[in-house]
């Protein structure tokens, strides 16, 4: 652990990594001054050698049904990222970032407009629930890296993140109630099927089949569907936990009962289930949302062959919280891109 090695080299002893563990993860301490059951001498050469850095407050916004929230963070170097926090009936669910912009070009999703400008850090990341927490005075119960940003694409910074946010001396949140999306970099997926993990893995396919998926999501063209697919299986089969495959619904495009026929045979004998998310405007990009008829229809196409499906709830459209919506906003103080 890099804070046992920490407090090792200022000659004190290991359980002081576990206070320090404490005061940052899961009290959310802004300063080493906090660190009260510290000696002040280490709290000194601690304050001298370590930061201990805090997300800055932009703007929140809230949904008309209060439901949902965004914030817009400012990060130590001027770049923002976006977390929304969702009230469900079982829980409250935050959902991080985990990059500033996105490298992976899909093709409804506002994260990667403004380009990938880099990694987020583990404290970014996890700061984002501390904040939330700290902004709206509520218990964060669920988490889902489904924010800007590959999640897959920082896969060292991810899982540090998720180890810290679900230990003893963090907030203890189970990892089953982690839910990390990738848009299909089979690579890290069979990496994470063996790493140890109970995380929920979401695959945003959005398409049945390679020619729509490589124009929809651009990965595909290096990962088809013909890796993705058994990639998801031995996920599934390793850790047992089901893979939640994200279909966002397009007008016209991939909506059909054909296409439903077509994802349904893609799917079949596979332990998954399929989330359809009415597509949620970005004006930059030219498509429409389906009509209550087709979605109804392309949920039922999935029933009749026994693929589990559900229809996911609107939460935070009306203030640009939504999936594939939240993107890089405001440029660094004193530079220009």
């Amino acid at each position: 652990m890099e804070l046992e090695a920490l407090v090792e080299t200022h000659g004190e002893p290991r359980y002081r990594a576990q206070q320090i563990a404490e005061w940052v993860f899961r009290k959310g301490a802004g300063s080493v001054e906090e660190f009260t059951n510290l000696p002040v001498r280490f709290r000194e050469c601690l304050t001298r050698e370590t930061v201990i850095g805090r997300l800055e407050l932009v703007e929140t916004t809230v949904s008309g049904r209060s439901d949902t929230a965004k914030h817009l963070w400012r990060l130590f170097d001027g770049q923002t990222v976006e977390t929304v926090l969702m009230r469900h009936g079982y829980g409250r669910t935050v959902c991080v970032s985990t990059q500033v912009g996105c490298r992976m070009g899909c093709r409804f999703c506002a994260s990667g407009l403004g380009g990938w400008v880099r990694h987020l850090r583990v404290g970014e990341i996890y700061d984002q629930v501390l904040a939330v927490q700290r902004v709206s005075g509520q218990t964060v119960t669920h988490i889902v890296l489904m924010g800007m940003g590959e999640p897959l694409d920082n896969y060292e910074n991810v899982l540090k993140f998720v180890e810290n946010v679900s230990a003893a001396y963090g907030l203890r949140i189970s990892q089953r109630r982690i839910t990390l999306s990738t848009c299909g970099l089979v690579p890290r997926i069979r990496d994470l099927a063996r790493a140890g993990y109970s995380l929920t893995l979401a695959v945003s396919l959005h398409a049945p089949n390679n020619e729509l998926r490589n124009d929809l999501v651009p990965v595909n063209r290096k990962h088809p569907l013909e890796e993705l697919i058994p990639a998801c299986a031995e996920y599934a089969a390793l850790t047992g936990r089901r893979v939640s495959f994200e279909y966002a619904l397009l007008g016209g495009l991939n909506d059909s009962p054909e296409s439903a026929v077509e994802l349904a045979d893609l799917l079949t004998g596979l332990l998954c289930h399929v989330n359809l998310i009415p597509a949620n405007p970005v004006p930059e990009y030219d498509y429409s949302a389906p009509t209550p008829t087709a979605v109804r229809a392309f949920r039922r196409v999935l029933e009749q062959r026994g693929i589990p499906v559900s229809l996911r709830r609107e939460m935070g459209a009306d203030i640009g919280a939504a999936c594939g919506q939240l993107r890089r906003r405001y440029r660094p103080r004193g530079r220009k891109e």
